[in-house]
């Protein structure tokens, strides 16, 4: 078994302030007219581009990417998606389908059909859609590794930005293994946190959620979901500054399937609070060895750590004192929460045996961990 994903954590390493997709209330659908056709063709995109040839790729590509159109209780949204497989299943992003009471998925041929949600994932804002009917042609697009990719490596961005079918737009990635509020709230209070994003400073925007982010092989390597920001335009959508977010097609891989066979996925849960990133005058203050790791702060009662023996710091004259410090888990070094929640998210699933290594006072300490189903 290999999933995936993330655990409790109070002090969140990034806090986005718009989700990428549109919220317009005057956004509608428009009937599907067009018939299915028997004997639907499938192709697979993978092609490589020579170096520069931008428009070839857009030419393969753009055909497996799709609009979606979500009828809401308080009027509509836009966001965008793309084939998955030769089944025609599309992915997206969940805060662009989740509250939908009606879609309409269109393809840049013109041929639009309505969709059902086949499955969704709030900790890694995934969805899958199956569509009412199949277009005459279907594009599947081909999937990267995202463990490959490298900061500075040029991606592009395909979507539906402000409504603008088939925009494309370039960029590089800026960062990898980010974190990131998901939109699984924890009983009690908080959140659920993911991991293993892209940051890219490719132009995401409103309406690009859900859709591919690219190497210039024409695989996806991610799928744009946020952007951090604190500009608006004139009609209140946010405007992109720099900073967009992309779930890693890796942490795809492991939770689509699920999605499309049993209509979810379950997250691996540890049952920690984490203090984000420790400088060195947290070092000092906690008494640490190193500036490097993942400092709990707390271990929910009943929960995986607490079975697995793990410790949080205890509160003296106010100060933060004791708490175990991970720096590793299973022979996988940890600098910080992102490696951390990266690995879980990437190879793990609940049932899955982790085993932890900290740093406690003086000593090494090693603990066998068995994950579980997120509350």
């Amino acid at each position: 078994m290999k999933n995936k994903s993330a655990i409790l954590i109070i002090v969140t390493a990034l806090i986005l302030t718009a989700l990428a997709c549109s919220l317009n209330p005057q956004t509608w659908f428009t009937q599907t007219l067009e018939p299915i056709n028997d004997g639907v063709v499938t192709t697979i995109s993978k092609v490589v581009i020579e170096d520069g040839d931008l428009p070839s790729l857009y030419e393969e590509v753009n055909p497996g990417v799709v609009a979606i159109r979500a009828l809401t209780e308080e009027g509509g949204g836009l966001g965008t998606g793309f084939v998955w497989d030769e089944e025609g299943h599309i992915v997206t992003n969940f805060h662009v389908i989740h509250a939908a009471t009606d879609l309409e998925v269109a393809f840049p041929s013109g041929f639009k059909t309505r969709a059902q949600i086949l499955g969704s994932d709030p900790d890694t804002d995934l969805a899958v859609l199956e569509l009412d009917q199949l277009p005459p042609e279907l594009k599947v697009l081909s999937l990267g590794q995202s463990s490959d990719l490298l900061v500075g490596q040029t991606v592009i961005a395909i979507g539906n930005p402000k409504g603008l079918q088939g925009s494309m737009t370039l960029g590089i990635i800026s960062a990898l293994g980010r974190t990131m509020e998901s939109m699984h709230f924890a009983p009690g209070g908080g959140v659920f946190a993911t991991g293993n994003i892209i940051q890219t400073d490719a132009a995401i925007n409103p309406g690009n959620s859900g859709g591919p982010l690219l190497n210039l092989n024409g695989e996806v390597v991610g799928i744009n979901s946020a952007i951090s920001t604190t500009s608006i335009d004139l009609s209140g959508q946010p405007v992109n500054s720099g900073l967009g977010f992309a779930i890693s097609i890796d942490t795809a891989k492991n939770v689509v399937p699920d999605l499309i066979v049993f209509g979810n996925h379950d997250s691996p849960y540890v049952g920690i609070a984490v203090m984000g990133e420790l400088s060195l005058f947290d070092q000092e203050a906690l008494d640490l060895p190193q500036s490097t790791g993942v400092y709990i702060r707390e271990v929910t009662p009943g929960s995986p750590a607490d079975k697995a023996g793990l410790v949080g710091a205890e509160s003296r004259e106010g100060d933060l004192k004791g708490g175990d410090l991970i720096i590793a888990i299973d022979d996988q070094q940890v600098n910080d929460f992102a490696d951390f929640m990266g690995y879980l998210l990437t190879y793990k699933n609940p049932g899955d045996q982790v085993t932890i290594l900290v740093i406690r006072g003086a000593e090494t300490l090693e603990f066998e961990l068995t994950l579980e189903k997120r509350p």
